[in-house]
């Protein structure tokens, strides 16, 4: 048995394995239609949330599944003070498994290691989407045909944006793979992940603060909303929400073979007079998360009988995770765990990846 936490818990042969799975859903929907009957899939949602809930939710139902929902925290126990790992015990005890969303870095691994069912990550705070990044792939792959040799433009709040750090983590086990990053410098990506991963991958990569700039040398832009609820001050949401406007406009300087991608929701940063052009793929997003649910699912608990898969959980070395959103600010009795990064030598939490400064 093992659960899903960031991207990085899949192989590039289960991702490519994971994708002609949906696509065979997709084109045969009836031959799954009873695949996981008798199983209950437990959704427990801490944040708000539209597309992933109701996606898994809809991916349970149409594999002949049934769903037990818990919508938001204050209809479940944790309004009572209750740990995520007496929660995800407590989930064990009714399904067979679950997927977790939580405005706390590193709550779904807390709750993996507490549960004796598969349990995915649907997000936690700024951290990982893992399932989302599933969505990401099978729509890149059905627009280019392929997930290698691509330059994929990030665009918006590339520090807090979850989504944009898996896709990174997926993406750069593809080879010939060119990183653009577009940000303003006060939402830059995070060094764990630009030194960690995409230097740490030898592939190429480049940082700008334009859009219009970029856009042309795309074969793929992933937007992103400047997401208010990541930020402490709110001055700060004001003076960057309207950092990156994409309009019909602007799409003119994108090729005619560009997709434009959105995890949504989107607020204002694609104009929806973009949606009707041919390039816009992010309501295909929607669909193929679901399909790449489906197929998740189904892994899952394919695997559910097998012994429980063994993390690296780090050691204690006497830290305190600095990261005010980590799980371990409120999860009091969670022990302070951290590996050492071997690419930045910097010691790092191993429940919301935050790192210390370097040792060396």
């Amino acid at each position: 048995m093992r659960s899903i936490i960031d991207v990085l818990d899949l192989s590039v042969k289960e991702l490519d394995d994971l994708i002609r799975q949906a696509v065979d859903i997709s084109e045969r929907p009836r031959d799954f239609a009873d695949a996981a009957r008798g199983k209950k899939l437990a959704t427990l949602f801490f944040e708000p949330s539209t597309r992933t809930r109701l996606s898994f939710e809809a991916a349970m139902y149409e594999l002949g599944g049934n769903v037990l929902s818990v919508p938001g925290a204050a209809l479940s126990s944790a309004a009572k003070g209750e740990s995520v790992s007496d929660t995800a015990k407590v989930l064990s005890c009714y399904a067979d498994i679950a997927a977790i969303r939580h405005p706390r870095e590193g709550a779904a691994l807390v709750a993996s290691e507490a549960a004796s069912i598969p349990v995915i990550n649907a997000g936690d705070g700024g951290h990982c989407h893992p399932t989302q990044t599933l969505a990401d792939l099978l729509t890149v792959h059905r627009e280019k045909g392929r997930l290698d040799s691509l330059t994929v433009g990030f665009c918006g709040d590339l520090k807090y944006g979850r989504t944009v750090h898996s896709l990174i983590n997926a993406m750069a086990r593809y080879p010939g793979t060119k990183f653009v990053l577009i940000s303003p410098e006060e939402l830059k990506l995070p060094a764990y992940v630009r030194e960690g991963t995409i230097r740490k991958s030898g592939l190429a990569f480049c940082e700008t603060a334009s859009l219009e700039e970029a856009l042309p040398g795309l074969d793929i832009l992933y937007m992103t909303r400047i997401q208010r609820e990541r930020f402490e001050e709110a001055e700060d949401y004001e003076r960057l929400k309207n950092s990156y406007i994409l309009t019909a406009e602007k799409m003119k300087l994108a090729g005619e073979n560009c997709s434009i991608l959105h995890p949504l929701p989107r607020v204002n940063e694609i104009s929806v007079k973009v949606d009707d052009d041919p390039r816009a793929c992010y309501f295909k997003q929607v669909k193929n998360g679901k399909l790449m649910r489906m197929a998740l699912i189904l892994m899952l608990l394919r695997e559910a009988e097998s012994p429980k898969e063994k993390r690296e959980m780090g050691e204690d070395t006497g830290d305190v995770c600095q990261n005010l959103r980590c799980i371990t600010t409120t999860e009091q009795e969670l022990p302070q765990r951290f590996t050492i990064d071997p690419f930045t030598h910097r010691k790092k939490c191993v429940w919301c990846e935050a790192e210390t400064k370097p040792l060396f």
